[in-house]
């Protein structure tokens, strides 16, 4: 329980510090990335994920694919935060002297690839993925997909790739908001029943709340002693701006941040509000 509550006081502290770097930059997609906080908290902080900032580059570290690569803004916030660089970058972000921009860069460290297009990433999980299978690598590597990204084709020619080739070394986690850019999935094109599908292309699934941490550590946890030869696909239900009441499950809020003084007071208000 202990390391659960260091968790959560964490998760907030991420969304603080992601919402006041947006809200200075004037940009990002602030509640795509407030709806994966407990994911990415979960995975960088709880032990479920072999990395190092000190070696970003370590050889048999886990591999994290952010495939929701308009997440960035959540990515750049835990890199900073673990000491992958320094937080003075953050003050930067989408600014022309800094590191980086509002879509996923590889040029920052601790990101694996340059992403943004729907998905581009998940395909390049599923190759790395293979590659270290056919290498007898031990590493594992995650990625995380938003739901939005499941109506792309290519999607689905990775996922039935990936259960044919038994790469048991894949986690995909979908951060299941609810929504994409302009709309709810549900009314814009049904998505469920999105376990059903993920099953029948082959895949061992789990699904859980991706607002709960304790949840998500408890289907994370102890990966590599699975002795399943079906890739893993956690379907993690979670609210888009999760945390911020004013933002939160407002399609139109997409891709957005807070620039008038009303809509910045209002979201700093939720989120000490919502600390804990």
């Amino acid at each position: 329980m202990a390391k659960v509550n260091f968790l959560e006081k964490k998760a907030h502290q991420l969304r603080t510090d992601m919402l006041e770097m947006c809200i200075g930059a004037g940009d990002g997609h602030v509640t795509s990335s407030l709806s994966c906080t407990d994911i990415m908290t979960a995975l960088f902080y709880g032990g479920i994920m072999k990395h190092n900032p000190n070696e970003p580059d370590l050889e048999d570290r886990d591999r994290f694919i952010l495939s929701k690569g308009q997440a960035s803004p959540m990515l750049y916030t835990v890199l900073a935060d673990r000491g992958y660089f320094d937080k003075s970058e953050m003050k930067k972000f989408a600014q022309s002297d800094g590191m980086f921009g509002v879509h996923l860069q590889k040029s920052v460290p601790g990101a694996e690839i340059t992403c943004g297009s729907l998905g581009m990433g998940f395909g390049n999980a599923v190759g790395i993925a293979l590659g270290a299978k056919l290498n007898h690598d031990l590493h594992l590597t995650f990625t995380l997909l938003g739901d939005g990204e499941l109506y792309e084709g290519s999607i689905w020619e990775a996922a039935m790739f990936a259960s044919h080739n038994n790469l048991n070394n894949l986690v995909a986690i979908v951060d299941r908001n609810y929504q994409c850019a302009i709309d709810f999935t549900e009314d814009f094109l049904a998505l469920e029943s999105i376990d059903e599908k993920w099953r029948s292309f082959g895949w061992k699934v789990k699904r859980v709340n991706g607002n709960n941490i304790e949840e998500l550590m408890q289907a994370l946890y102890g990966l590599n002693a699975r002795r399943s030869n079906k890739p893993l696909v956690v379907i993690a239900d979670t609210i888009k701006g999760k945390g911020i009441d004013h933002i939160s499950c407002q399609p139109l809020w997409h891709g957005g941040a807070p620039i008038n003084i009303e809509d910045i007071v209002a979201c700093r208000k939720d989120l000490g509000k919502n600390n804990g």
